[in-house]
Order: C-alpha cells, then structure tokens, then sequence
C-alpha cells in the first residue's frame, strides 16, 4: 500500500505539493472547501470590475487530472486526530501516514470582529464579488440621491463617493489605485446627476509609509503615484471605530470622523482556526497572526508526520524574522515538503527548509508599479510590465493566462472595466478560514 499523503488546502502550497509528488511512490489526496485553486494576488481586480472570477480560478479536478496519484475531494475539516492519524471531515474522514496542512488565513481585526460586517476584508471570490456590488452600488446611491426633482443634501450624497481603504501594504495601495482609477477614468462619463472623478478615496495606515515591507525609496514612489490618482494617504493614522455610516481615525491626539458607506479592510491576516486546533493538540506555539510555530523542515516539534506550511506556518526566515504570507513564499515550501516526503521514503536527509527571496512588487495602476527584485529597485513602466509578466506567469491554468492577458490588453485601450457587476447579496458574506 502506498504511502498516504493528505493535503489540506488547494491554494499555493497544497497545489505545489501535490504537483511536486507526481513522480513519488504516495497517493495524495488533497481537500478543500472549494473546488477551485484561486489566485488571490488579483482579488483586487476582481473587486473593481477588471476580471471575472472564472479569470483567476481554475477547478482543482481539472488541474490534477493527469496525475495518477493523486485524488481531489471536496470536503471541510472538522478535527485533526493526531494520535490515529486522522483527518476528520464534516462528513467523513481520512487516513494518513503524512499530513500536510496549507489551509492559509482570513481577516484579522485587531480584537475587534464586530467590525467585519461593515469594512469587509479581501481573501476569498465571495468577498472580492460582494466588495464590488458595494462599491458599484455606492454609486449608484449617490446617482440616485442627486436624480432631478429628488430631496437630497451634499452630506447625503458625499458618504456614498467616499471610499476608505484601512492598511496600506499591497492589497490595499493596490486596491485603492484600482478604486481611483475606476472613479476617475472608468465611470467618468457613465452618470448624469453625478460627476464620479470627485470621488473621494482614503488610504489609511497606521505605520509612517506605504508598503511598509518595501524600500523606503519605492514606498516614496508609490506614495507619489497615488497622490496622482488623487488618493488621499492618511499615514501615521489608526481606526479606533468602524459604524454603519462613518469611520473614526485618530492621528496623535486628534480624532476625526469620516461620513463614508464603503471601507474596506487589508491591514491584517490570520491564520486558519486550523492553526489554533493544531496548536491546542500539539502544544505548539502561536504568533500574534495566530500562525503555527514550525521547526527548520517546517514540521510540529514532536509531530514529524505532520507539516504545516503558507499563510499558516510561523518560520522564520535566514534573517531571523518569520517569512511573510506571499505565494512565493507557499509554493516554496509545498515543494520543499514533497521533497522531504521523498527523502524519508527513501531513507535520505534534507537540509532545512531555506526561502529563496526573488523580489516583491506592487501596481498601484496601469503603467504605475514598483519592484525589488535581487536588489534591482524600480518603479514606474518597467515596473509595471515586469509586474505584468510575473503575475502572468503565476496564474496556473495557461487558458485563465490568456483571458487575463486580452483582459488587460482591453483595460490598457480602453480604460473600461467589463465585469462591473452587482451580484448577490447587499451584505458580503462572513469570511471563513
């Protein structure tokens, strides 16, 4: 019988893992929640009406079927049976002699989850689609609100053109240059009560710059290329309260209160609650992202059968801080963990997992980006295109590569944004991990 190798979670890491053990002597199984791998560094795009869903989503089935080894169910944890090397679903369970836990994060709001409901967080379709109806539908509001013969006010309307965008790593300068870009060049001449260019957009973040893990050079850039899409950065500044309506900032000892109906959170994650299970059965453990503390070949002290990597895992990196929850990061460590699988079947050692930096980058807009690869610091076009290749590059599936690529293409032409939908519910879901 062959050895059983179980998979939880289809986003970077599990699916590098899977891949990476085609060859092995194993039976994978991997599961999720959903049936799709989805490549979260373009959320953004999806929340501002740039791509559709099926852009950046490809069918797990469909990206394993040629590996014989390797079965894909559609399933949710419940528990984690350590001692009978179980993993226990909803609705069954599964047998493994090696665990491999990519389950990833969700939102984290600092100790105040009462926030959830009215500044939605960006990790999943279900919130990059609700996050578009309420930004499309603000608009709407507004146009409504200013429709002839209708009663209305300046601070009636002027809520519903503001957007407040809270964290200013790269989700959120990406996502608040997509919002302004949207406003600015997208709807410009689509309303007639209103004009969308006056459209107000804040980035708000606690730290004294944007993209706070890049060089302050490229922070500056950035800044200066938002400032161009007339984004208002609020740096130095922290959210005290979110209500329905308004959000309350305070910067030093001054506090102001911002009349808006949209914000939108990026300025924390957490792990998976599988991380705290884990935790609590193994005795590992938790930084304050609530990430599972692993040992140099990325496994649970005392339990080597079970290895927990991505989003989830707390390793640090060759400078003695732990590596940050990037997909380069994820995919890394998903084949590093085939790799150790290997080695043990075949009676061999492997050195500590070791990450491989190859540079960060962020787009604050079209032809607007910046990069740090192998030291090599730029922004601006290049920047961008590099941008663009890279994440062309990443996307798994070559038929989603192509649709995004004639996407842009049209975007870069035209300035339009096809998939402004408004779909679902008016209230975005609650995340889940």
């Amino acid at each position: 019988m062959h050895h059983q190798v179980v998979i939880i979670g289809g986003g970077f890491g599990g699916l590098c893992a899977a891949r990476a053990l085609r060859r092995s002597a194993v039976h994978v199984t991997l599961v999720d929640r959903r049936n799709y791998h989805l490549f979260q560094p373009l959320l953004y795009q999806i929340a501002t009406g740039g791509l559709s869903p099926a852009n950046i989503t490809a069918p797990l089935r469909s990206l394993l079927r040629r590996q014989a080894n390797a079965q894909v169910l559609l399933g949710e944890v419940a528990d984690i049976d350590l001692a009978e090397e179980r993993v226990l679903l909803r609705d069954g369970e599964l047998r493994y002699d090696t665990l491999i836990v990519a389950a990833g994060a969700t939102h984290s709001y600092f100790g105040h989850p009462e926030w959830e409901p009215l500044a939605p967080g960006l990790k999943t379709i279900e919130d990059a689609t609700a996050i578009r109806g309420k930004i499309l539908r603000a608009f709407e509001s507004a146009e409504r609100l200013s429709a002839p013969g209708v009663q209305h006010t300046r601070e009636q309307v002027d809520p519903y053109l503001t957007f407040v965008v809270v964290g200013a790593g790269p989700t959120g300068v990406e996502m608040a240059g997509a919002i302004a870009e949207l406003a600015h060049e997208t709807l410009r001449n689509e309303f007639r009560a209103i004009d969308p260019t006056t459209a107000r957009i804040l980035l708000v973040e606690a730290g004294e710059r944007v993209l706070p893990p890049f060089a302050p050079t490229l922070s500056t850039s950035a800044r200066a290329s938002l400032a161009g899409l007339k984004v208002d950065v609020r740096l130095g500044t922290m959210v005290v309260g979110i209500e329905p309506g308004a959000v309350l900032l305070k910067c030093g000892d001054q506090t102001e209160r911002i009349a808006t109906h949209t914000v939108i959170w990026s300025a924390g994650v957490a792990a998976s609650p599988l991380a705290k299970l884990l935790a609590g059965k193994t005795g590992a453990e938790l930084d304050r992202g609530g990430r599972v503390a692993v040992k140099p070949d990325l496994t649970i002290a005392g339990h080597p059968e079970v290895l927990v990597i991505g989003d989830m895992a707390h390793c640090p990196g060759l400078d003695g801080k732990p590596l940050p929850g990037l997909a380069p990061v994820a995919m890394q460590q998903g084949r590093y963990a085939a790799k150790l699988i290997d080695a043990r079947l075949a009676g061999r050692s492997v050195a500590a997992f070791q990450y491989y930096d190859r540079g960060t980058m962020a787009t604050i807009g079209t032809m607007k980006a910046v990069c740090d690869i192998f030291g090599w610091r730029y922004s601006g076009l290049f920047a961008w295109l590099t941008w663009l290749f890279v994440h062309l590059m990443l996307i798994v599936q070559f038929e989603n590569r192509v649709l995004v690529l004639i996407q842009w293409a049209g975007h870069y032409i035209t300035r339009n944004r096809s998939a402004r939908l408004i779909t679902g519910d008016e209230q975005p879901r609650k995340s889940q991990g």
